[in-house]
């Protein structure tokens, strides 16, 4: 296809979809959105609130759950003006800028929040493996570090994404089947060859989400190595209460994740509204 006819056929706006075949109940189920919304804002900016208050909150494992906080209320807020704008007010269009904008993101943010399991797994695997050596291993200039390096990590991934479809132009088929823009979902809108996008995507998910994932199993299997060593099964327990969130919050983080990520590059007939699930999933209910 020529240029001119590429440029004739470049939509100004990608159009954002809700739940398919839904469209009479977006009001009713702008409620639950809503609730969830407001209890991931506030409930996070309460947690941040008393860890910065409270001294005696002051150490690793705090300070890793509000690293986790501001990323979660970065995520929520990245999300809520174009979910909400369709639910409440059927506000479907979407700028390109505005779309390559909320893409970055979203994805660096869930790059981050990655991040942020993977060194909440670390703190626990040192206080529990190794619990003399806890305070000297991970101390405040040490925590200061780590979490710079996954921001710029995340940072270095994600930045070329925009830059990448941007190159592209767009045929009529610019629907996408979020309510919030995604890589994998606008680069399917090109009318051009998108084998760098697919490659490059698959790699930062690998880098990122695939080895921090490897990470936390291989810490969680020394964990329980250690657990399992300790005689007294109240103590076993209590061992592991000290876990029991952190393992949840990574079991529905990677799993709607990566489910997300194999439907979008493998799973061409699969449900829309499966996919719409696993997407808000992924986003809404971390936070919350």
């Amino acid at each position: 296809m020529s240029a001119v006819n590429d440029t004739k056929f470049t939509p100004a706006v990608f159009l954002l979809t809700g739940i398919p075949g839904q469209e009479d109940v977006h009001l009713w189920i702008s409620i639950p959105l809503c609730l969830m919304y407001v209890i991931s804002i506030v409930g996070n900016s309460v947690i941040l609130f008393i860890i910065k208050t409270d001294p005696s909150l002051h150490e690793p494992m705090y300070i890793f759950l509000s690293m986790l906080a501001v990323t979660d209320l970065g995520l929520s807020i990245s999300t809520l003006p174009t979910i909400l704008g369709i639910y409440l007010f059927n506000s479907r269009e979407i700028s390109f800028k505005a779309c390559f904008a909320q893409l970055f993101f979203i994805h660096l943010l869930q790059l981050i929040e990655s991040s942020m399991l993977l060194l909440m797994a670390f703190d626990r695997f040192v206080a529990i493996c190794n619990p003399l050596r806890h305070a000297s291993i991970l101390t405040l200039q040490t925590i200061d570090n780590m979490g710079l390096v996954f921001v710029l990590r995340s940072v270095a991934v994600i930045f070329p994404l925009p830059f990448l479809l941007k190159r592209f132009r767009y045929c009529r088929a610019n629907v996408l089947s979020h309510s919030y823009c995604l890589h994998q979902e606008v680069m399917k809108a090109a009318c051009s060859d998108i084998t760098v996008n697919n490659i490059y995507g698959l790699f930062v998910t690998l880098l990122t989400v695939g080895l921090d994932s490897l990470l936390i199993f291989l810490s969680y299997v020394m964990i329980l190595k250690t657990v399992l060593s300790i005689t007294s099964n109240a103590e076993c327990l209590r061992t592991l209460n000290t876990c029991v969130s952190h393992l949840c919050a990574v079991l529905m983080f990677y799993s709607a994740e990566i489910g997300l990520a194999v439907i979008h590059r493998f799973g061409k007939g699969s449900s829309p509204l499966l996919k719409t699930v696993l997407g808000y999933i992924s986003l809404l209910v971390p936070p919350l």
